[in-house]
């Protein structure tokens, strides 16, 4: 099955029918195995990066991948102290398994004196607009035939947590949420130098990230966020959409509660994992905004062909009527997931995806 992945892209992105639902999956080419059988060539995480490169590429066409997530500002513009939890293992081959852990900030009161431009500097705007562009044509150069973007990671949460740590995040906050509240505005302040960089980037389609809640749901009190964290993603994201960009929001975990304020903030499109309801981004948004999501990665590892395809379908019933939707596995397609079930994901897709 191989469709015009970036006019069907484009098409979701700018709330336009295609003849098809268009779709994006995270993580697969990670999967060597299935990579393997849909392709023909045989690859393995220690391929050569050409031989590698050639799969992937022919991997994408074979099932007409529309749309590559994609970032560029991430922990390493953090130029200064960071703290770092370990990583258990997802790649197929462990290399990603890390026990190494270190913290850079030890007790709250030092969270609350952070002063971000003296820790971590300011940036010049033409280098930072020039970066971006950069990596968004690599990125076009790379993933042909598909919906490109570049974009920032850590936003406002996920930088917090490559600062500090979960434990030393919650402390701080915890202890003093005013104090902790100010400190979250002054990385804003902070941050904001990247957003306005991105904003005149050559991008039309970018990708805010922002890890801001647990798959529970909000980690701190929903007025807390209301008061510190919404006013600045307001902030960051008012120059894209001034400039004319498509703001596409991703966060890991359940944002259910959270979606309102986000569209007020300036999102034009969800990024979503299958625990936030993406029947009520369908339902109060779905003429409106981009949503791209959100089967259960569980369903693909230990489900029957009779869940996969019901999961499958579950989606479809709730997306494909709106034109901004994007079939994806909401939590990625990790190595692990049984090659045959996968491909069978895939025959439903394709079944299900003509409108």
């Amino acid at each position: 099955m191989n469709f015009m992945s970036y006019a069907d892209g484009m098409a979701a992105i700018n709330l336009e029918f295609s003849d098809r639902v268009p779709r994006t999956e995270y993580s697969v080419e990670m999967h060597y195995e299935l990579m393997s059988k849909v392709t023909g060539i045989q690859v393995a995480p220690d391929s050569p990066g050409e031989l590698l490169n050639k799969a992937r590429a022919i991997f994408r066409k074979e099932w007409s991948l529309d749309f590559a997530w994609n970032v560029l500002v991430s922990r390493q513009y953090l130029k200064g102290p960071t703290s770092y939890m370990g990583h258990a293992v997802y790649q197929a081959d462990a290399s990603d398994y890390n026990t190494n852990t270190y913290y850079a900030f030890n007790d709250p009161e030092s969270v609350y004196k952070i002063d971000m431009f003296d820790l971590y500097g300011t940036i010049d705007h033409k280098t930072m607009v020039d970066e971006f562009n950069s990596h968004y044509r690599n990125a076009c150069n790379y993933f042909t035939d598909m919906v490109n973007m570049t974009g920032i990671y850590i936003t406002c949460i996920s930088g917090m947590i490559d600062m500090f740590g979960w434990e030393m995040l919650l402390l701080a906050l915890g202890n003093d949420p005013v104090a902790f509240g100010e400190f979250t505005n002054r990385y804003g302040a902070w941050i904001q130098q990247h957003y306005n960089a991105l904003a005149d980037c050559e991008a039309n389609v970018v990708m805010v990230h922002d890890d801001m809640v647990w798959t529970e749901g909000a980690f701190a009190h929903p007025a807390w966020y209301r008061k510190y964290v919404f006013p600045n993603y307001k902030k960051f994201w008012s120059p894209l959409v001034e400039a004319g960009k498509k703001v596409i929001f991703c966060s890991d975990g359940t944002f259910t509660e959270f979606i309102d304020d986000l569209v007020d903030c300036g999102a034009q499109g969800f990024v979503l994992e299958p625990t936030t309801d993406m029947q009520y981004i369908a339902d109060r948004y779905g003429k409106t905004h981009v949503f791209v999501g959100n089967a259960d990665t569980r369903i693909l590892l230990d489900g029957s062909k009779e869940d996969i395809y019901n999961e499958v379908k579950r989606c479809m019933d709730i997306g494909k009527k709106y034109p901004g939707f994007f079939m994806a596995v909401g939590n990625h397609i990790p190595a692990n997931t049984p090659v045959d079930n996968a491909l069978w994901y895939n025959e439903c897709y394709e079944k299900m995806s003509k409108r």
